[in-house]
């Protein structure tokens, strides 16, 4: 795929509707094998899985919601997201006081990317509410939780502000930490905070990737072009390679 093309997909990805995880959830549904499971009682209760082919494969995870979408009044729920390219950057264009929702949806264009690198898929939902969809499934999903944590060398999730940031909040250890900046030439800014990997990892390691984005959970947010293609290029060159398993809490 061209660096075009790929970009488009980015743009398509950021132009879905912020106020619902649908469009991403049925889009991803279409791929061979994909599990799907959501909670009819709450709609943050829902992620979809598909597992990859590799014998050394990872988990690859983005998150589906938008923090923007509980801000949304029922008046403008259904408003058209436009976005705008410039000075090498994508901007929303509404007039709403949403940001471009780039987080996650930038991370969600990354795995439709990938799709066919033979590593496992998981997109989530309720991730800006507290980690509900990956939380849901570690904790009523066991076989989908022991896939995850038996069956992949480690979880890799594109969720990151910045530009060649990683961050393994608790789920690191320093082999795989070093393995990671050997790897990307990415570094590790600090621990803070959390993401769905926080959730997920079990037993294995999970680290989290800078995807562009700045000015996240405001109105202006904004995503550099180039800095989420370098990114999309680091995270598919280490896929490639022979990957070892990475044990959490395992030095």
């Amino acid at each position: 795929m061209t660096a075009t093309n790929e970009k488009e997909v980015l743009r398509h990805f950021l132009e879905f509707p912020l106020w619902t995880s649908d469009p991403v959830f049925q889009l991803f549904s279409t791929l061979e094998g994909a599990v799907e499971r959501a909670n009819p009682d709450n709609r943050r209760e829902h992620f979809l899985y598909v597992e990859g082919t590799r014998k050394d494969k990872v988990v690859l995870v983005a998150h589906a919601d938008s923090y923007f979408d509980e801000l949304l009044s029922p008046a403008n729920k259904g408003i058209i997201h436009a976005v705008e390219e410039r000075n090498g950057r994508f901007y929303s264009k509404n007039d709403h006081g949403l940001g471009l929702g780039a987080d996650d949806r930038a991370g969600c264009a990354m795995l439709w990317l990938l799709r066919h690198s033979g590593h496992s898929l998981l997109i989530t939902d309720g991730e800006e509410r507290g980690l509900t969809g990956s939380s849901w499934l570690m904790d009523c999903h066991p076989d989908i939780a022991d896939a995850l944590n038996t069956r992949h060398q480690f979880m890799v999730q594109l969720d990151r502000q910045r530009a060649t940031d990683f961050k393994t909040y608790s789920v690191g250890t320093d082999v795989f930490r070093d393995f990671i900046h050997t790897q990307t030439g990415y570094n590790e800014p600090d621990r803070d905070r959390r993401s769905d990997i926080v959730a997920l990892c079990r037993d294995i390691c999970g680290v989290n990737f800078s995807i562009g984005y700045y000015e996240e959970h405001t109105a202006s947010e904004y995503l550099v072009i180039k800095e989420w293609m370098h990114s999309l290029k680091v995270v598919r060159k280490l896929l490639e390679n022979p990957l070892p398993r990475f044990p959490l809490g395992v030095e």
